[in-house]
């Protein structure tokens, strides 16, 4: 068995320092257990990775229309992990903890995907010889929250880290329930870790729980992160063609600007060095970026 994560922008080092920890317990208690269990994180390609693409080669930041970030920095450097082992083995089961309780949309896509006759698997849509598990696809939100504070994990340990991460993410507030009958359970609504970067949703409110839990050391990376969304539709730091040649217009003949300028890349990168010296940890890998992205010896 594989246990993978995906390793791109993840929104917090408490999160990367939680999901290493408990990739590092698991192998070994699986090695201490005799368990063919391979635990690997999969990353993008650089030329795919985020600053790449976003001030190497300009790429407005995504957004709800132009949603680039995903299947690049996730679904690609995973389904080619997925792909490699089914080349290897044949065939490949996706463990997913999709649930039908977490939104209407994705009750719709899980209930568009039927189970093979007898089975608990189904086949994967851009996968060929990948087949999807979800064992947990019928529990509610408390139902996770109810067994995760009454079961230890296999692995050792407990999951009073993983706990206090979405406590923190709710800005201190933790109402973790042991019945129905009570409040929602912590991890409802707002509570989901991203990339800290991510400029899809209007507000990061997870980030923000952090903040408001106390840990006010994030500051500069939502100030970041809401000031790389205000520049997106700002013309005058677009392109008027674009990376192809080509001047674009909308349906109602309005036009589509292209990538970030020069000028404004070099500026959101000034503005990332900024934030990285405030933050004071490393959020962009100098030397890779360089060698990628061509940006000049700046970096």
């Amino acid at each position: 068995m594989h246990l993978v994560s995906n390793d791109t922008l993840v929104e917090s080092p408490l999160v990367v320092a939680h999901l290493k920890q408990s990739q590092d317990a698991i192998a070994l208690a699986s090695a201490n257990l005799g368990l063919p269990v391979t635990v690997a994180s999969t990353h993008p390609d650089i030329e795919q990775s985020f600053w790449v693409n976003l001030i190497g080669r300009g790429y407005p930041t995504p957004n709800q229309t132009m949603r680039w970030c995903t299947d690049r920095l996730k679904i690609q450097p995973t389904s080619r992990y997925i792909l490699d082992f089914v080349s290897r083995c044949g065939a490949a089961i996706v463990v997913l903890g999709v649930r039908l309780d977490e939104s209407q949309s994705r009750r719709s896509a899980i209930n568009r995907r039927v189970n093979l006759a007898d089975t608990h698997l189904t086949p994967h849509s851009e996968l060929p010889g990948a087949f999807v598990y979800r064992p947990i696809v019928e529990l509610t939100t408390d139902d996770v929250w109810e067994i995760l504070a009454c079961h230890t994990p296999p692995w050792g340990g407990s999951h009073g880290a993983l706990i206090r991460l979405y406590r923190d993410a709710e800005g201190g507030e933790c109402p973790i329930v042991l019945s129905k009958a009570e409040a929602p359970g912590c991890g409802t609504n707002s509570s989901r870790f991203g990339c800290w970067t991510c400029t899809v949703v209007e507000k990061d409110r997870s980030l923000q729980g952090f903040v408001d839990s106390g840990q006010v050391g994030y500051l500069p990376l939502i100030a970041f992160r809401d000031w790389l969304k205000s520049i997106r539709n700002d013309t005058a730091l677009r392109q008027v063609a674009r990376r192809n040649g080509r001047i674009s217009f909308n349906a109602e003949g309005r036009h589509i600007p292209g990538p970030f300028t020069v000028q404004a890349r070099r500026m959101i990168f000034d503005r990332l060095l900024a934030t990285q010296y405030e933050f004071g940890a490393p959020l962009i890998a100098r030397r890779r970026f360089r060698r990628s992205a061509g940006y000049g010896q700046k970096t």
